[in-house]
């Protein structure tokens, strides 16, 4: 195991360093960390619309009985606050990520940042944004924010294209004339490709672009084998002292809002959810106490490790955000980072959870993720919210059983080896 963590220090850790500060996958991982709280409550807002307890929904259709439309048309009027909230979150989460995943593109490179969010806006309607402002059209978004942030930083290099406004002139007046013809460019650059293409028979980018590639991606990700991938991806990251949710969560992002927004539909047309592997999915399924399912761990110091008295203090400091999610104090103060008792479990324990996870939702004994509850939310609360049933409570509080009882013999391991050198060491002293 040494050898393997002097190999993973010389030639893994620089690259993936690298790889974590590539400031695109930043760029995309912040805006995505930015628009989080309307995701939360767009999901939020569908639940309450969509909740499957009929006693909840008799008693708001009796307590707000006013109803708007007319035939297949026709809803009460309480139920209406969801698809508002929907409009102004999910509906057009494209348009906040293109202009984010700029915005933040843009400062990284020190270029006008506002300049850069409000181009890549014009980019993206330029190529048929209008059609896919909700989650169809995310990948376009960010590839549209990223090639136009590059065109536009080059642009206003050069000086013949920058407008200069003489002494005295505000500065945001001034920075806005100054990116004038480059962004005028960079949005004409992306209207005459739309054009071009048309010629071609593509009406619409955004849209060909979600059948031929979007779709299936997401197909791909949502298979066993991608999912039991990101389970060990993160982990293994985390355990070479990365952050391993960060780096793949710019991933995670992509595939998490059209997947939550395609099960809500096929929910309300009462059809089977066709996602499984989500956001969600893994925060309350999998990642219970944080990367690594580390509560369960917590739990087996509690129960075999007492008499180890660093893990019995750090577990003890590290419970109460545990709960929450956050294992942060527990990743660097037990350690686990480079920690080679803890390998094995910290690595396996998400792949098995994963692999519970994803069978008792595919074979119908717990519905698929559908509400996105804050990734802080406490195991077995966040199972029932997210799958809006009490299964995934259940699915949730088996896998942390599960989770406890991997980590049971790794932990019993580190303290035998612990009270050893313990007593290796008072009898150095006594000597």
């Amino acid at each position: 195991m040494d050898s393997v963590i002097s190999f993973m220090e010389k030639r893994f850790l620089p690259v993936a360093a690298k790889v974590g500060n590539q400031r695109h996958l930043i760029a995309i991982r912040d805006a995505f960390v930015t628009t989080m709280p309307l995701m939360i409550l767009g999901a939020f807002a569908t639940l309450l619309n969509n909740l499957p307890i009929p006693a909840y929904t008799n008693f708001m259709n009796s307590v707000f009985s006013k109803t708007v439309g007319t035939g297949a048309d026709k809803a009460y009027i309480w139920t209406k606050f969801g698809g508002n909230a929907w409009s102004g979150t999910f509906a057009i989460l494209s348009v906040f990520i293109v202009f984010l995943v700029a915005y933040n593109l843009g400062k990284s490179y020190d270029v006008n940042p506002l300049a850069s969010g409000v181009t890549a806006l014009g980019s993206f309607f330029a190529v048929g944004g209008l059609a896919g402002m909700d989650s169809m059209g995310l990948f376009v978004a960010l590839i549209v924010a990223m090639i136009s942030t590059e065109i536009l930083r080059r642009l206003l290099g050069n000086k013949h294209l920058v407008i200069k406004m003489p002494d005295g002139v505000p500065p945001a007046v001034a920075k806005s004339f100054a990116a004038l013809l480059p962004s005028m460019i960079t949005i004409s650059i992306f209207a005459l490709f739309a054009t071009i293409l048309l010629g071609f028979g593509i009406e619409n980018i955004v849209t060909s672009f979600y059948k031929a590639v979007q779709e299936p991606f997401q197909g791909l990700a949502n298979s066993y084998p991608s999912a039991l991938l990101l389970a060990f991806i993160t982990p293994f990251l985390w355990f070479f002292g990365l952050h391993g949710a960060n780096m793949i969560e710019p991933f995670m992002q992509t595939i998490n809002a059209p997947a939550i927004t395609a099960n809500i539909t096929a929910i309300k047309a009462d059809k089977v959810a066709p996602y499984i592997v989500n956001k969600p999915f893994f925060d309350s399924f999998v990642n219970l106490g944080g990367t690594g399912a580390t509560l369960g761990l917590i739990f087996a110091i509690w129960l075999v490790g007492r008499k180890n008295k660093q893990y019995m203090i750090v577990g003890n400091l590290s419970a109460a955000p545990g709960v929450f999610n956050i294992n942060e104090p527990l990743t660097f103060g037990l350690p686990i980072v480079l920690n080679p008792i803890l390998f094995i479990p910290y690595i396996v324990t998400p792949m098995v959870l994963v692999t519970i996870a994803y069978f008792a939702t595919s074979t119908g004994l717990v519905p698929a993720a559908t509400i996105m509850p804050p990734w802080v939310t406490p195991p077995i609360i966040g199972g029932i919210m997210a799958s809006v049933s009490w299964q995934g409570g259940g699915l949730a509080a088996v896998n942390l059983l599960v989770s406890t009882i991997i980590y049971l013999p790794f932990t019993k391991i580190a303290t035998s080896m612990a009270l050893k050198e313990e007593a290796a060491r008072e009898q150095q002293e006594a000597a």
